[in-house]
């Protein structure tokens, strides 16, 4: 892999849509082993200089400056609160903005690189209520003039709130002698308003600027003492930690270490990238090694280490917890995963040193030094309230507000269009850009970029779901399959709302609803197989088979073990499904209801 140039499957452009449908998923997923995406290092240098200028710089600047602090003397602000504050609020700014996480190539945005405020102060593109025609004033599907201010509108309240200085307050002067104040809470109360009312009339904006994270810090901001709001603080990046680590539990994640490494720009030696699979290249299911690293280094890093931190007393123990934690976030960064949530990574890590080596539990920033129990309670059931209910039902909450980040238990989708139905996406979808296939093609030659979007297939078909989803294909298009276009939904999802993190809620059959009635799509142009993250309690998922002209059609489950158990190119056929619903059984049914009888009677 160069700086400029890439490393590309070994595959000839020109005849490879001419092989098997399965044929080309496991020349993809077995490329993926050895190179990952193959992307060329000037695009990891990109999103590095953005990392380092835009976010650090920038922000640092920002925070520091309008605050009376020199960002040069890190010895004086580092454990400042309103840099804290400021940092957090600049990170919304950016990811609300479309310029931190989900941005650039590796998420799908080739041309333009960013998504966000180029279609979200844009009238007449897609947007999607969470909850549509049950909120009053949240109907429709269309941005509107009003949704386009209300964006604004954010945009400056955040502008705002971070260029204000700070305010004295008598909690904050009591614990911290020498101060520059906090954010004014006056200027925070309106970002939470307009974060709570746009989510309402768009959940993509709501969860691209990872309001689950974000919103209950501003929260803490807005309505706490300095002391009670610091421990609040620790409670909300400790449930994030905590609930992400415990969402790693069972099959998925130790599917998700291999291909992640596989991508990891520094890691050059194959023999490393292959020692994650159980056999290169007959099977691709991962390695006890890859087990050990997903669930030592993963998931029992980032549940025992953030209770370790809430609850230490000892500063040498606590030092090392935070170094911990500090290497963790920025050995993901390093990996670069394909939604790319550099900022987000780089904030915790800053996070840890702060909250915890800035107001360690020895220094009255405890638990039990909170002003009331019923405040500490009250903190951490509104902190659990959405992971437990996302675990126990997906089907309820994004696995964002889940705290599942990453746990590769995700709500998925592959999309299959007959041929040339994708094109009624560019004609018909009002957006400041194209399909992923068309943005690639100001670059490529169309047989290029036809490997390059198989590429994606093959990153998916290597996790649990991906066997799923392209079963339901196998199933659903027959010996069509090889002659469909089969897309990733969550890059063309991308493509349509600018933002998409790994959530399949954001394309699921709402979208495809909205789609449709700009596309008119005919039966069997557009077929979609979605599925559902797993209950932590269950040991299936429920999948949808969706065809845009006629709705769901299909619903069922399936074994996640059934799924883990395959390889990606399913050699041995679809995996099993338990079809509960189909809408032919329906319709037989509904037609043998309406349909007049002749009672009979009975004899002996």
């Amino acid at each position: 892999m160069g700086f400029k140039t890439g490393n590309f499957p070994d595959v000839d452009p020109a005849t490879f849509l001419d092989r098997p449908f399965l044929d080309r998923i496991r020349a993809m997923s077995t490329h993926w082993v050895d190179h990952g995406f193959g992307t060329p290092k000037m695009v990891h240098t990109i999103y590095i200089l953005k990392l380092l200028f835009v976010y650090i710089g920038a922000g640092v600047s920002i925070a520091t400056l309008t605050s009376g602090l020199n960002p040069i003397d890190v010895g004086v602000w580092w454990n400042d609160p309103i840099v804290y504050q400021k940092l957090i609020l600049w990170t919304v700014l950016l990811e609300s903005v479309g310029l931190a996480g989900s941005w650039g190539p590796l998420a799908g945005h080739f041309t333009p690189m960013t998504g966000g405020i180029l279609y979200w102060l844009r009238p007449g593109t897609i947007r999607l209520p969470p909850w549509p025609g049950k909120v009053p004033l949240t109907s429709g599907d269309t941005r509107t003039p009003v949704d386009v201010a209300l964006y604004a509108g954010l945009l400056a309240t955040l502008v705002v709130s971070l260029v204000l200085p700070g305010v004295h307050t008598a909690s904050l002067d009591a614990a911290v002698a020498d101060n520059s104040g906090l954010v004014r809470p006056a200027a925070v109360v309106p970002v939470i308003v307009l974060l709570i009312v746009l989510g309402l009339r768009d959940k993509v904006i709501f969860i691209a600027a990872r309001s689950e994270q974000y919103l209950p810090a501003m929260v803490f901001f807005a309505t706490l003492p300095f002391v009670d709001m610091i421990i609040a603080l620790k409670l909300l990046i400790v449930s994030v930690w905590i609930g992400a680590g415990v969402s790693k539990l069972g099959h998925h994640f130790s599917m998700v270490v291999p291909p992640m490494l596989s991508n990891t720009p520094w890691i050059p030696s194959k023999a490393i990238k292959r020692a994650h699979y159980r056999n290169f290249p007959e099977d691709l299911r991962p390695s006890k090694a890859a087990g050990g690293v997903a669930h030592v280094l993963g998931t029992l890093v980032e549940v025992a280490t953030p209770l370790v931190l809430l609850f230490s007393t000892n500063r040498t123990v606590t030092l090392i917890a935070v170094v911990l934690m500090v290497a963790f976030h920025l050995f993901i960064l390093s990996t670069f995963p394909l939604a790319v949530p550099l900022e987000w990574n780089v904030l915790f890590a800053y996070a840890s040193v702060f909250l915890f080596v800035g107001f360690p539990t020895w220094n009255g920033y405890g638990l039990g030094d909170m002003s009331s129990p019923w405040l500490t309670a009250g903190v951490v059931a509104a902190l659990v309230f959405f992971p437990i209910l996302g675990n126990l039902r997906p089907d309820l909450v994004s696995f964002l507000p889940s705290m599942r980040q990453y746990a590769g238990n995700w709500a998925s989708a592959t999309w299959a269009f007959a041929p040339g139905a994708e094109d009624k996406l560019d004609r018909f979808v009002t957006r400041p850009t194209k399909n992923t296939r068309t943005q690639l093609l100001a670059s490529y030659p169309p047989e290029v970029a036809d490997v390059v979007m198989h590429q994606l297939l093959g990153w998916r078909s290597m996790h649990s779901q991906g066997r799923a989803l392209l079963s339901l294909m196998i199933n659903h298009l027959g010996d069509d399959i090889d002659t469909y276009t089969l897309r990733e939904a969550e890059f063309s999802c991308n493509s349509l709302v600018a933002f998409n993190f790994g959530d399949g809620h954001l394309h699921n059959e709402h979208l495809i609803a909205a789609l449709q009635r700009r596309c008119n799509f005919a039966p069997g142009e557009f077929v979609i197989a979605w599925i559902e993250s797993q209950p932590i309690h269950k040991g299936v998922q429920e999948y949808r088979v969706i065809d845009a002209a006629l709705g769901v059609i299909e619903r069922g489950t399936y074994r996640v073990a059934d799924a883990v158990a395959e390889q990606p190119w399913l050699p041995n056929g679809p995996i099993p499904f338990e079809v509960r619903w189909t809408l032919e059984s329906d319709s037989k049914e509904t037609l043998m209801q309406s349909t007049p009888r002749t009672e009979s009677v009975a004899r002996p």
